[in-house]
């Protein structure tokens, strides 16, 4: 009987070598997933009879033998995919490949989905300076509206009441996030992060309203928003200059004269606006926990705190 447990193990080493597994399979779907918005199984939690087939069969056992003979690399894998040209073509869709492939199973542009919850509030505080990128560490508490946690908690729980960090603790990165499984973070749950009161192996992506009050009025968009403005402001005095900075920083490309033009008359109408309400211009300004810069002037800081928000909320941001 041991004899028989030993050669069977022997054979299990052996497949695990040299066989295309299906460890190996599922990983390297399911980081295709990631990366394109769909896996080459489109059931990415189902590989059995009842999921779907690949798309395209051979790549995928390819992808899984070479994902096993790296040593499983994760980050060597995801550096394949993103520098691959499959994933480097333009997402630009013709009508007629759209009516042939709507899906864009057959891969013959680039990829183009809503970022998930936690890569937009990321993206966001990457682009204002704020994003502390420090490693490791207990769990943080960014912004919520008061009251969320007391409506689901117990009379006795020790989480009852939310209580906001100060400091780096309000601009780590998403991953940590402190989360309440019975009251996830709002702004998350805003862009379909899933609960985790169960398993989820594919995120749904719709497309509401209140996203757009998510990244128009949550004080963690509005604050990075300012914090881009003042960086801008203390890049040139030049508007034009200024415009080039937040585009570089929220859209790697310069703008077009067309959209200069609409962010020109955006900040001449914000201006105005600021000039004759100089208590709204305080208002904005006092979003967030960190304090605008007194160097520069609060109705002008406050209108292109205003563009710098309309560049957070291009499509062209929130999309990858």
């Amino acid at each position: 009987m041991t004899v028989s447990i030993a050669r069977n193990l022997s054979k299990a080493n052996w497949s695990w070598r040299r066989t295309p597994i299906l460890f190996g399979r599922v990983t390297v779907n399911r980081m295709w997933q990631e990366v394109f918005g769909t896996g080459l199984v489109e059931t990415t939690g189902d590989f059995g009879v009842m999921g779907s087939k690949p798309s395209h069969p051979e790549l995928l056992d390819y992808l899984a033998v070479r994902f096993r003979e790296s040593g499983w690399d994760v980050k060597g894998f995801y550096r394949m995919l993103v520098t691959s040209a499959t994933y480097r073509q333009s997402a630009r869709v013709t009508p007629e490949l759209l009516a042939r492939d709507p899906g864009n199973r057959l891969l013959a542009r680039g990829p183009r989905l809503r970022m998930d919850a936690e890569m937009l509030r990321d993206s966001a505080l990457a682009v204002s300076g704020l994003l502390v990128e420090r490693l490791g560490g207990p769990s943080s508490k960014p912004y919520q509206p008061p009251g969320l946690w007391e409506e689901v908690a117990m009379p006795e729980s020790n989480t009852r009441t939310y209580v906001p960090d100060h400091g780096e603790g309000l601009y780590r990165r998403s991953v940590y996030t402190f989360w309440k499984r019975g009251s996830m973070p709002p702004s998350m749950e805003a862009f379909d992060a899933p609960s985790r009161e169960s398993a989820c192996t594919r995120r749904v992506r719709t497309n509401t309203p209140l996203q757009a009050f998510v990244t128009m009025n949550d004080p963690q968009w509005l604050e990075a928003a300012r914090h881009l403005a003042e960086h801008a402001m203390h890049e040139s005095p030049e508007r034009d200059a200024r415009l080039a900075y937040m585009a570089r920083a929220a859209l790697s490309r310069p703008l077009a004269p067309r959209e200069a033009e609409v962010f020109g008359r955006s900040l001449e109408y914000f201006g105005t606006r600021f000039q004759s309400e100089p208590a709204a211009a305080r208002s904005v300004l006092s979003v967030g926990e960190s304090r605008a810069d007194p160097a520069l002037k609060p109705e002008e800081l406050a209108a292109w705190t205003m563009a710098a928000s309309q560049f957070l909320n291009l499509d062209e941001f929130l999309t990858k």
